[in-house]
C-alpha cells in the first residue's frame, strides 16, 4: 500500500508546481505560499476531523521531545515551500521541480549519518543516480 501513497503523493506534488507556477504569475511568492499554508491547515485540521483523531492533538503537545521535532519539521517545510514558490516564480518547473529532489538525496545521507540507517549497494546506486539526473536537468536549459 505504500507504494500507492507514494505515488499519489508524487502525482499531487506535480500538480502543486503546476498550479504553483500558473498561479505565481501576478502575485507575490511569499504571499502564495502563506495562502497555499491555510488552505493545507484547514483541508489537513478537516481530515483529522472527520477521522475523529482531534483529541489526539492533545497528546502530541504532551510528548515534549516529539512537539519538538514537529515544530522544526514545520519550520523546515515551510522554509522548504517559500524557497520552492520562489523558485518556481522565477524559474521553469521542469528545472526547479528536479532539483527540489536533491531533498531525497540529502535526506538520504542524513538518515544514513544521524539516524544509522542502513543503504544497500543498490540503494546508493539509485540515490547516486537521482544526483546525477538532478545535475544533467538543472544544467540541461
Amino acid at each position: 500500500m505504500w507504494l500507492v501513497y507514494a505515488l499519489l503523493s508524487a502525482l499531487t506534488a506535480a500538480l502543486v508546481s503546476i498550479f504553483g507556477k500558473i498561479g505565481l504569475k501576478s502575485v507575490d511568492s511569499n504571499t502564495a505560499t502563506a495562502v497555499r499554508a491555510i488552505i493545507m491547515s484547514l483541508l489537513l485540521v478537516g481530515v483529522v476531523w472527520a477521522q475523529g483523531n482531534l483529541g489526539k492533538i492533545q497528546t502530541l503537545f504532551a510528548d515534549r521531545k516529539t512537539l519538538l521535532f514537529i515544530v522544526l519539521s514545520g519550520g523546515a517545510g515551510a522554509a522548504s515551500w517559500l524557497f520552492y514558490f520562489l523558485a518556481l516564480k522565477h524559474g521553469k518547473v521542469s528545472q526547479v521541480a528536479p532539483v527540489d529532489k536533491l531533498s531525497v538525496v540529502l535526506a538520504t545521507i542524513i538518515a544514513v549519518a544521524f539516524l544509522g540507517e542502513k543503504l544497500s549497494l543498490l540503494g546508493g546506486a539509485g540515490i547516486g543516480l537521482i544526483a546525477v539526473g538532478v545535475v544533467l536537468v538543472a544544467f540541461a536549459g
